[in-house]
């Protein structure tokens, strides 16, 4: 029997309708609707977990995400399989490439002998980032920080927290079974539209069933928080918040009765509701910046103006780079230019 009931959220700012089955613990499994299961794999980050999704098939289950590489993470994926679910996995797919989705995929595409379904974006993109790890203290990257106005004892302590997380991201699947935007892919015997998106993620992977109405979210769209979207090292002149906001739309097409499955929170109804709010959030920081940034500044003293706590509490890395991606969003509509210094630092002011 399928245990997918919701309950009105106690949050009225939310307003939406979560489910009412139970959290899993480490090492649990429940059954969220009919024929797919949720797992919830610890994180050692801020963000202390992430939602794993499991679909039955003939030989064993489906996986959707894996969580990050460390020996507790490990042991926990061997408590599973020979615990609550009881059958081996066949079959790894992946939302997209984060370190804590695909950390750990490679050891358990290996130890179980399985394909790997992911974007090729992703993919490559992870193995990038593994190759790269080795070198945290790239030259690029503090180019990147030094530009938008970090200072240099800033800037040594986030390539030391980069390195300490890098140790969470594995060898990468050598191959990929490839998902491609608009395709079928075959789950738990039913059949799963991908849509791809920017914005979080350069190609992450959402996954819709029309027949049961569900949509595995990954981190696209969340239940209380909203995903990262930054400009990072590699691609400053990027404009990922409005690649999100387009994806936003998309998403509407689907109902809104849908069960949405996040990444990271609680299985919800109330898609449009969902939409609508992140759309707004959005929108209210871009007035922030609007208001708040009265004299050209870099993309480190905007952050103070959006992200005041965060910047405090030394989650600068961050916090400069979503505060990047509003000020790219405003000089891309052409409310601010941006002004490379002779100092070498670059700032925005209003156009």
């Amino acid at each position: 029997m399928s245990q997918d009931q919701v309950v009105r959220s106690p949050r009225p700012e939310s307003n939406l309708d979560f489910t009412s089955v139970a959290t899993p613990a480490a090492g649990e499994v429940v059954e969220i609707t009919e024929g797919l299961h949720w797992a919830r794999m610890p994180l050692p980050f801020v963000l202390n977990h992430v939602n794993v999704w499991f679909l039955p098939e003939t030989a064993g289950w489906t996986a959707v995400d894996a969580g990050v590489e460390s020996p507790d993470m490990r042991a926990l994926w061997q408590r599973l399989v020979k615990g609550p679910l009881g059958r081996p996995l066949v079959k790894l797919v992946a939302t997209h490439g984060h370190t804590d989705h695909i950390g750990l995929a490679g050891h358990l595409v290996d130890r179980f002998d399985m394909p790997f379904a992911s974007t090729l974006v992703e993919w490559l993109s992870a193995k990038l980032r593994y190759a790269d790890q080795q070198q945290p203290h790239r030259p690029h990257v503090q180019r990147f920080l030094a530009q938008n106005g970090c200072h240099p004892d800033l800037i040594k302590r986030l390539a030391d927290d980069r390195a300490m997380f890098a140790k969470a991201l594995g060898p990468q699947p050598s191959e990929i079974e490839r998902l491609i935007d608009g395709r079928t892919l075959r789950m738990g015997g039913r059949d799963w539209q991908v849509m791809t998106a920017g914005g979080h993620a350069e190609e992450h992977a959402s996954f819709y069933s029309a027949e049961s109405r569900v949509l595995i979210a990954g981190d696209q769209i969340l239940s209380h928080i909203t995903p990262v979207i930054g400009i990072f090292p590699g691609e400053p002149k990027a404009d990922p918040l409005g690649d999100y906001l387009v994806s936003l739309e998309r998403f509407r097409t689907l109902p809104e009765d849908t069960l949405v499955l996040p990444s990271h929170g609680t299985p919800f109804r109330g898609l449009h509701r969902r939409l609508d709010a992140l759309r707004d959030h959005h929108a209210g920081r871009l007035d922030m910046l609007r208001a708040g940034v009265d004299r050209p500044m870099s993309g480190y003293e905007a952050a103070h103006v959006l992200f005041p706590r965060a910047m405090a509490a030394g989650h600068a890395f961050l916090a400069v780079a979503e505060t990047l991606a509003h000020l790219r969003r405003l000089e891309v509509d052409g409310s601010f230019v941006s002004i490379d210094g002779r100092d070498g630092v670059r700032r925005f002011a209003q156009g």
